[in-house]
């Protein structure tokens, strides 16, 4: 058996380790041969991105950042790509890989649902530092983000309170807030802005005010980049993205950054308390993993070999309570995992 692993997408703290577990299953246990495609799915669109992967090359990864592999935003669908596809059938052929595991976030395992619909025997293994993947309670790499974020509120705190000031962090989040609720519970934030619901800057600034009369002279507000702001314009009463640029990646996402400083600016302007903004940004991907995400990563790899062993084609694998198990890769990627209700209520106590 010869079977293909890519990392896409964004990369992650973990990626190493769930790679780490793959090849020393495979080779250690099953005795396959595993081939390492390099730069996410443009390593099956050009030559030379993929070559077979050694226990030597894995030996020592586990608590590195990044991947090994390489990653890359390519998308074999993509209209920039001619005859995506098929070339990446081609390549699989070529390389004679049995089975390709496909470690990513909702992109990258959506296009691996595909080939798999086009009869290409693939597995997904769940990674996103946004947590926002249906079908698994947990991917690796977001419990290292909020912590890092979490980190970065604490120290937040003793500046905001020396110098009284309002202290805004903007923290990842394209479609779900986890992130921002994560960190912002765990650090004290007096506000935390989600995609999920529009931001209210009346709201907000009236919480803040609040805040101030009863004597605190300074706040903590914690925002994903993708809230939608509403300025109250009746025109854009639902809020709208903030983005940094028009441009769109090969996936259609635009480039979301820059919504910290608009709140910054609406606070100070509403309530003459000086505001400041911290852009956490690719702070949050890098670095050693925690140990919970070593620990999810290994188990998600060791898995995946086992599925291939079983023939388990087409599904992903999933964290189901304490229990590792697989699922449909179409109900990975079939909807975005958001906050619910009770725990946004749950963050409301502390608001202010």
């Amino acid at each position: 058996m010869k079977i293909g692993i890519l990392t896409g997408g964004g990369d992650c703290p973990g990626l190493n380790a769930v790679i780490r577990a793959v090849v020393r299953k495979s080779i250690l246990q099953k005795e396959w041969e595993v081939i390492g495609i390099f730069e996410g799915w443009k390593g099956l669109l050009e030559d030379g991105l993929a070559r077979t992967i050694t226990l030597k090359e894995v030996s020592g990864i586990l608590h590195r950042g990044g991947t090994i592999l390489r990653t890359s935003r390519t998308n074999p669908y993509s209209k920039k790509v001619e005859n995506g596809e098929q070339r990446v059938v081609d390549k699989l052929q070529e390389l004679e890989i049995d089975c390709l595991v496909a470690v990513g976030g909702e992109d990258t395992l959506g296009v691996a649902e595909k080939l798999g619909k086009r009869g290409i025997n693939v597995v997904g293994i769940p990674k996103t530092i946004d947590n926002d993947l249906s079908g698994t309670d947990n991917t690796f790499g977001y419990d290292t983000a909020i912590n890092i974020a979490m980190e970065a509120i604490d120290r937040l705190h003793t500046t905001a309170e020396s110098h009284n000031r309002v202290l805004v962090c903007e923290v990842m989040g394209r479609h779900a807030g986890w992130i921002a609720m994560g960190a912002g519970i765990s650090g004290g934030a007096d506000a935390i802005l989600v995609p999920e619901r529009p931001v209210d800057m009346d709201k907000v600034c009236e919480q803040i005010l609040e805040r101030h009369n009863r004597g605190k002279d300074f706040s903590i507000v914690v925002v994903a980049e993708g809230a939608k702001v509403s300025l109250h314009e009746e025109k854009d009463k639902d809020g709208s993205f903030i983005v940094q640029e028009l441009g769109l990646d090969e996936f259609g996402h635009v480039r979301l950054g820059g919504i910290g400083n608009i709140i910054a600016r609406e606070i100070e302007k509403r309530t003459g308390f000086e505001s400041r903004v911290v852009i956490l940004g690719h702070v949050q991907r890098g670095g050693s993993p925690s140990a919970f995400d070593r620990m999810l990563a290994t188990r998600f790899g060791v898995y995946a070999v086992d599925m291939i062993d079983r023939g388990e084609f087409g599904r992903m694998v999933a964290q189901s309570g304490k229990n590792v198990v697989s699922v449909e890769l179409g109900e990975a990627v079939l909807k975005t995992k958001t906050i619910d209700d009770e725990l946004y209520e749950t963050a409301e106590v502390f608001f202010a």
